[in-house]
């Protein structure tokens, strides 16, 4: 292994704890609670180098968000070795996943939005995330039930993430795990649609 290999890992670790030391800081203090150097401390490591990586906070807050989207992306990556229907069952159930319904990370999401009202740059990326999101939920919603038109796609994906969000604002006032079952089944059958035929029944 050569040497820069080497620091080129290295270098993708320091930056990795930098921006999970200001994921950290985000989720417990807001937009408020993150500074250069209070990121540094977080992530143990010497200031001049939060400086070296991110020119300034804006530039940081960035990268978090940027970051933030590309995980959000993973939820709607479609499985390669499913069919199309346990691919959009598999990313329902996703968003329900014990690591996601954690105090620090749903303080994390609560805290996002504020920060999309309070900066238009930041809106903007989240806004854009969002859509990314919606449109690999909807491309899933397309493959799993055919037949459906782009704008039906979309509406069923629109309705699915009203449901997501409220799961995820909810458990944080303790909802049950019973709850959140009853809430993948609902987003189930709006993506499927198996609420609507038992409607016209």
């Amino acid at each position: 292994m050569g040497t820069s290999t080497v620091k080129t890992g290295e270098q993708a670790d320091r930056q990795t704890r930098i921006l999970e030391a200001a994921l950290e800081l985000l989720s417990r203090h807001g937009i408020s609670g993150i500074n250069m150097r209070a990121v540094a401390r977080e992530a143990g490591v010497a200031l001049g180098l939060v400086n070296y990586y991110y020119e300034d906070k804006s530039s940081l807050i960035r990268a978090v968000l940027h970051q933030i989207e590309e995980h959000d992306l993973l939820l709607v990556e479609p499985e390669p070795a499913s069919n199309p229907e346990e691919q959009l069952r598999e990313a329902l159930r996703r968003v329900a996943d014990p690591g996601l319904l954690t105090t620090r990370y749903l303080s994390l999401r609560l805290h996002l939005w504020a920060l999309a009202q309070a900066d238009e740059e930041f809106a903007q990326i989240n806004a854009a995330a969002f859509d990314r999101y919606l449109q690999g939920l909807a491309a899933l919603i397309g493959n799993a039930v055919p037949g459906l038109s782009a704008d039906e796609c979309k509406a069923r994906a629109d309705d699915v993430v009203v449901v997501q969000n409220g799961m995820w604002l909810t458990t944080l006032l303790g909802i049950d795990k019973a709850a959140i079952e009853r809430g993948i089944s609902r987003t189930e059958e709006i993506a499927f649609g198996s609420a609507l035929q038992g409607e016209h029944r």
